[in-house]
């Protein structure tokens, strides 16, 4: 038996932070990982999939900017850019990770964690050694979520593409049916149509659909221009892969679309299945409820006797993004230590050990072409919230700096104010390289600063911020 004050089951960038604060609180900590230590987002998610899509859409632009366009004689080189993605994915070679982990006074061991009782695990390694783990203060679940595939007739023997599979080809096919309009269907299709790819993309309902409308307006009409067959409203029947390796999907009405591969981009499913959390009398294969420490909640509502058990990331269903559940793990990790030590955890709104801004402070970008990013609350969501709200919008195009960045520059940005407060609960900007102006949007919704404030947070000019003081000049410094 090896024993450790905190275990954490997952080495992706949620779990390593866990440890990571746990450990600089003083604490002995153990990483259990059955894959590569750094998980998803190092290998198959934010790292890759953005080095597939940035080299694309610098030539798009330099190919749309007068002076950068006669220089530009050249296409896209592919392979190039693929060999670029690997360099970030370190060829699917974790060793500079694990010597972070061991440089943080961490243990790692390799493979699968199960529990055997509370706060004991028995992890199995790839060569079938066994090895009981048990924590004397806490455990954290921080092993991710895997795609989703939906019970479509065919499509399992279909041998489809999942967000894995796209981010981690070694080439690009011809022809790439993508089922699915969320952020994973938008920046795949964009990528790969980047590469020449004929790219299919069905959607069920608009593009982002969790964003205001205008951004699946926008992306939609971008997706098209790039050459993308946007499909909206539409769903496969069935989807079956020939004899022929022909991928070939029946829609409603008997069309029938080929492709060479089809992804599947239609939402996530929590990694519980096979934790063994029926030991615990949890649910297996279900998300895993938490409070704001990330204590994990019981079927009763309450945090499992001896509040040791945490869950952060994508397993708790809070806010599926890298950052936000890097966020968790910062607070788990520094809870963890406090409760270890007996000293007061601060888990008042917005304290020290709480991840607060899961609730209505989530940032989001999506690097599509127009880039859409977001925090806070859409303007349905907030009224939804039974706020009083105003909603202002503003061409992006319309200042000065958008149009130094680039001619023909189309793109909007709302903010979403609470009339009751004074204060912005939302913002949407949409437009080329607006993921950049997200953070400054973030500082004010979480920091709840009144408008009238903000009149003195003067822009740069001419940069593309100027539009913070168009959307306050639009909003009316009398509103304020």
């Amino acid at each position: 038996m090896q024993e450790f004050d905190v275990v954490v089951i997952g080495a992706g960038a949620v779990g390593e932070n866990v440890a990571d604060r746990a450990a600089q609180g003083g604490l002995s900590v153990a990483l259990v990982e059955a894959e590569l230590v750094g998980g998803e987002c190092s290998y198959w998610a934010c790292m890759p999939s953005k080095a597939l899509l940035r080299s694309a859409t610098v030539l798009r632009e330099a190919q749309r900017l007068p002076g950068a366009a006669q220089a530009v004689t050249g296409e896209l080189d592919v392979p190039a850019v693929f060999a670029r993605r690997n360099s970030f994915t370190s060829d699917w070679d974790d060793s500079g990770q694990v010597e972070w982990v061991v440089g943080a006074g961490i243990d790692l061991i390799r493979g699968h964690a199960v529990f055997t009782g509370v706060k004991e695990l028995l992890v199995t390694a790839p060569d079938g050694t066994r090895t009981p783990v048990r924590a004397r203060h806490a455990i954290a679940i921080s092993t991710g979520s895997a795609a989703l595939l939906p019970d479509i007739p065919g499509l399992s023997e279909a041998r489809p593409w999942t967000s894995r599979d796209a981010t981690s080809a070694k080439q690009a096919p011809k022809r790439l049916l993508v089922v699915g309009g969320g952020t994973v269907g938008v920046e795949m299709a964009t990528a790969y149509a980047g590469f020449g790819t004929a790219v299919t993309l069905l959607s069920r309902g608009p593009l982002l659909a969790n964003q205001e409308p205008f951004a699946g307006d926008l992306v939609t009409e971008s997706l098209r221009e790039l050459g993308v067959d946007v499909r909206l409203g539409v769903s496969a029947e069935r989807i079956e892969r020939g004899d022929d390796g022909v991928v070939r999907a029946t829609l409603p009405g008997g069309e029938i679309v080929e492709a060479d591969e089809v992804l599947v981009a239609i939402g996530r499913t929590p990694r519980t299945g096979d934790l063994g959390l029926e030991t615990l009398g949890l649910e297996p294969g279900a998300w895993l409820d938490v409070d704001d420490t990330m204590l994990v909640q019981g079927p009763d509502g309450h945090a499992l006797e001896g509040e040791w058990l945490y869950a952060t990331g994508d397993v708790n269903h809070r806010a599926l993004l890298t950052h936000q559940g890097k966020y968790q793990a910062r607070a788990a990790g520094d809870a963890i230590a406090a409760r270890a030590k007996g000293l007061p955890v601060d888990d008042a709104p917005w304290g020290r050990h709480v991840a607060t801004a899961d609730h209505a402070s989530v940032p989001q970008v999506t690097f599509s072409d127009p880039e859409v990013a977001s925090v806070g609350l859409t303007a349905a969501a907030a009224e939804k919230a039974g706020l009083r709200v105003r909603v202002v919008d503003y061409e992006i195009g319309n200042v000065a700096g958008a149009s130094v960045h680039l001619d023909g520059y189309k793109g909007t940005a709302r903010m979403v104010v609470d009339e009751d407060r004074g204060v912005i609960v939302g913002a949407t900007f949409v437009g080329a390289d607006v993921a950049d102006l997200l953070h400054s949007a973030t500082v004010a919704v979480v920091g709840e600063v009144p408008v009238k404030r903000l009149w003195h947070a003067v822009p740069s000019y001419p940069t593309i911020s100027e539009v913070w003081l168009r959307l306050l000049e639009t909003y009316g410094r009398d509103s304020a």
